[in-house]
């Protein structure tokens, strides 16, 4: 297709714009949620109101993020499930500070670089038992609880088994991604028979029961974390695996523990944003933050040709570092302070010019020693939950453990084949890691819990929003709703794309000008329209003036952000 043709398409949908608001920016779909006590905001409205429903309950912003990341596991198969992993930070009002946590799992001990190159593999698979790791997701709902809990957690599992034996209804977008996973997983042992109907998948409006989640959930409601890593969940999973030709083990599962991490930070004008340290990619945020903060974006238009262009040349110089630097910091020593200072930023701001970049190396940061849903949560007393949670590839490796009522994820996917690489494949260690959730303090106060889902999309839809709100002044739900910007075709950690070469391409979201689509392909960017791969967006701040709670929900997706 051509520039112009691609360009034309990018005109069209403008023709078909939303309803016309009196309040608000053109391209904002509905109000922010405003409410006094607490907010939920999630992919699915069913998972919302549990997540209400528990705070009206007395219980915290932990446990109706538990709730609520229960329910989705259900809801949403497309995108979350107790057979991926979890990252979180949470905002504790009692000692008035952040904590991480990094609920990622590793890959199986008995699988090994060697047995990759003896059986002739040059990448993971992306499907079937190879890249299944260890799901991390329980553990982190167990270690989170301890310390943040109120309510007991067969009552923050329970109206999700009550869905699960009932039935819910199925929501236009999770329906949409759930028929197109059907085709390529229904050959691997256990989906069919858990995830479809006959063969098909069920269709919008359609009530789905998973009794087998049910009473998953029941069990580890009743034992505890040990009743999914060394009890009979461990060892049905252990045997499937086994009898499938995979490598996961009971002994894998009983090994696992998730980690506490410190949160990583850099300050825009005046606010702090805060990330998780690798093995996930929230580092390249603030790596773009703090190469766009020396650009006045008050004299830059929102959505103009300057602005695009210097989002993506920030964005092609902090993802040439992520492929470069962000791994298992367990597997090798990484330079994360380096890599959010200030003085480095300046330096590799001096590599953007007035055209496209066809190619980028990794900087030197010196050493220091030290598909998916997002929901967000907020209490009564204070309290902020950031978490993010996914299967990997919408719905997983496609294997379903027999009778469990969940897929496992293929996050082991990430991994290199090749030695020597900082994400190589090795026996025991957690892959680099997408999923990422997003926090913002100002003047060591709570100001904003946010995520934006979506693999690569993640870092740049972090950067996106806060620029919305900080530098264009939108407010929360705008910021969501405008126009967004992805770069695709940086150098990859996981050696998909060896080295850029070409620049890549920028896909342009509806609502873009013509002047700026122009503007940019005569500074040598390749610009496209793509099918959705903007990522998903939910939010809560907190107003202090006022004393209430706002929040804001994708428009792009199911869900709903809703208070009390």
């Amino acid at each position: 297709m051509s520039r112009l043709a691609v360009a034309l398409l990018l005109l069209l949908p403008l023709a078909a714009s939303a309803a016309d608001r009196v309040t608000g920016k053109a391209f904002a779909t509905r109000s922010e949620v405003i409410a006094p006590h607490g907010m939920v905001a999630t992919s699915q409205p069913l998972a919302t109101q549990i997540g209400v429903d528990v705070l009206q309950r007395g219980g915290s912003a932990l446990d109706a993020a538990i709730a609520a990341n229960a329910a989705l596991g259900l809801m949403e198969p497309t995108g979350s499930g107790i057979g991926g992993d979890l990252f979180a930070i949470v905002w504790d009002a009692r000692t008035q500070k952040l904590y991480g946590y990094n609920g990622s799992g590793r890959s199986p001990k008995s699988l090994t670089l060697d047995w990759f190159v003896e059986h002739g593999y040059t990448d993971v698979p992306p499907l079937g038992p190879l890249p299944v790791s260890v799901p991390g997701c329980v553990d982190a709902w167990f270690a989170l609880h301890e310390k943040f809990g109120r309510l007991p957690m067969k009552d923050l599992l329970a109206p999700t088994v009550r869905y699960a034996r009932e039935g819910f209804p199925l929501s236009e977008l999770i329906a949409y991604y759930w028929q197109r996973s059907v085709p390529r997983l229904s050959k691997y042992p256990g989906f069919k028979e858990q995830f479809t109907r006959d063969g098909v998948a069920p269709q919008k409006g359609e009530r789905w029961k998973n009794p087998n989640l049910a009473n998953t959930l029941e069990a580890i409601g009743k034992g505890g974390r040990d009743a999914f890593y060394k009890g009979r969940i461990a060892k049905v999973i252990g045997d499937y695996m086994k009898a499938n030709d995979g490598f996961l083990s009971a002994e894998d599962l009983a090994a696992h523990r998730g980690e506490w991490v410190e949160p990583l930070s850099t300050n825009y004008r005046g606010y702090d944003v805060w990330e998780l340290p690798p093995n996930g990619q929230g580092v390249a945020a603030l790596a773009m933050l703090n190469i766009l903060e020396s650009y006045d974006f008050r004299t830059i238009e929102f959505g103009s040709i300057e602005h695009v262009h210097i989002f993506t040349e920030a964005k092609k110089l902090a993802f040439a570092d992520r492929a470069q630097h962000f791994a298992d910091p367990a597997f090798a020593k990484l330079p994360l302070q380096g890599l959010v200072s200030k003085d480095y930023a300046a330096e590799r701001r001096k590599l953007i010019s007035a055209t496209a970049a066809k190619s980028v190396e990794a900087g030197h940061p010196p050493l220091d020693d030290g598909d998916t849903i997002y929901l967000t949560t907020a209490d009564k007393d204070g309290n902020m939950v950031s978490l993010i949670q996914s299967n990997y590839r919408g719905m997983g490796s496609g294997m379903a453990p027999t009778g469990l009522g969940f897929i496992l994820q293929d996050r082991g996917e990430m991994f290199v084949l090749k030695t020597g690489h900082p994400n190589s494949y090795a026996p025991g260690k957690r892959p680099f890691h997408t999923i990422i959730p997003a926090f913002v303090t100002k003047a060591g106060k709570p100001w904003l819990s946010f995520g934006v889902m979506g693999g690569a999309m993640q870092p740049q839809g972090h950067v996106q929003i806060v620029m919305n709100l900080i530098d264009f002044g939108m407010n929360l739900q705008e910021a969501g709703d405008a126009p967004r910007i992805q770069h695709e075709g940086s150098t990859e950690p996981t050696g998909q794309v060896t080295a850029m070469s070409d620049g890549g391409e920028i896909n342009l979201e509806t609502g873009f000008s013509w002047e700026t689509v122009r503007g940019l392909m005569q500074k040598g960017h390749k610009v496209t329209y793509a099918d959705g791969p903007y990522g998903g967006y939910q939010a809560i701040a907190w107003d202090d003036k006022n004393q209430v709670w706002i929040g804001a929900s994708e428009s792009r997706k199911d869900g709903q952000a809703a208070g009390y």
